[in-house]
């Protein structure tokens, strides 16, 4: 899981991010250090100014950190200039984003293939083939606006699929979708874990984040983790670095461990504002 580096294609270490507003310093993220699994899908939560898309973004390689590193499929991105960035978000990373971002003026096969680094004859093939696993192989010619919000952002997974990525962040992608149309992507999101990418969802939506492996909880900068070990039981356990609470097995930094029942077992590309999630 998580827990072990060894086994991260997305890590962060001691990260920090900070904004100034109105002349005073504003800590987004405080030394977060997260890392997020092959053959898992994380789910990152908090209320509306947490820090989530910030964190998101810097993971993402869209926003460099103040402070701390990101390693991504085993490369320090450090130090690196602007083209290996876009390098490495192009072929290592896979966006999904709340609205959708197709362009109305391309079909659905043609928003697949766009961000394909490879032959354009292979990258059409391989888009018909994404966008057939993703059940829309004859809807490949039509526009966004001829699409359910639903179909829109199964269109959105193929095309961040297209590079085959090991790594897919999502940034809300169930927010615009019915229930119907969240199950369908949710379950496209397990398929991709299963195959041994890493999968990370920030979410406001308790349905996507109980079918996570590991849940992080952002609050004023800081991560509160949880890990499940059997996604379809409430039995989980939880390690966190700031503060201490009274669910599942908990492990405090600097500090002793302790043991209480979990009450579950007895019966929460770009789309927020950065600087303020």
């Amino acid at each position: 899981m998580s827990e072990n580096p060894v086994n991260a294609l997305l890590r962060a270490e001691g990260v920090g991010k900070s904004y100034t507003l109105r002349g005073r310093r504003v800590d987004v993220l405080r030394e977060v250090d997260l890392a997020v699994g092959g053959g898992e899908i994380t789910a990152l939560v908090g209320h509306s100014g947490s820090g989530k898309t910030t964190l998101l973004h810097v993971l993402g390689l869209l926003t460099p950190p103040d402070r701390g590193r990101v390693y991504v499929d085993g490369t320090d991105t450090s130090g690196l200039g602007d083209g290996a960035l876009a390098g490495l978000r192009r072929t290592r990373l896979g966006f999904v984003f709340q609205s959708y971002n197709l362009l109305p003026q391309h079909s659905a096969l043609r928003n697949v293939l766009l961000p394909y680094a490879g032959r354009r004859a292979d990258g059409e093939d391989r888009a018909r083939r994404l966008l057939e696993r993703v059940g829309l192989a004859e809807r490949a010619d039509h526009l966004p606006s001829e699409l359910s919000g639903g179909e829109q952002q199964r269109v959105a997974l193929a095309r961040a699929l297209v590079n085959d990525p090991p790594v897919v962040l999502a940034d809300e992608p169930t927010g615009n979708l019915d229930t119907d149309s969240e199950e369908v992507l949710l379950g496209l999101f397990r398929e991709l874990a299963d195959e041994g990418r890493a999968v990370l969802l920030v979410t406001h939506n308790p349905a996507v984040s109980d079918r996570a492996d590991v849940v992080h909880r952002l609050d004023k900068g800081a991560l509160d983790t949880t890990v499940r070990t059997d996604t379809t039981t409430e039995s989980d356990t939880t390690t966190k670095s700031d503060t201490t609470t009274e669910s599942d097995t908990i492990t405090k930094s600097g500090s002793t461990t302790k043991t209480a029942t979990d009450p579950r077992t007895e019966t929460d590309p770009r789309t927020e504002t950065e600087g303020t999630e």
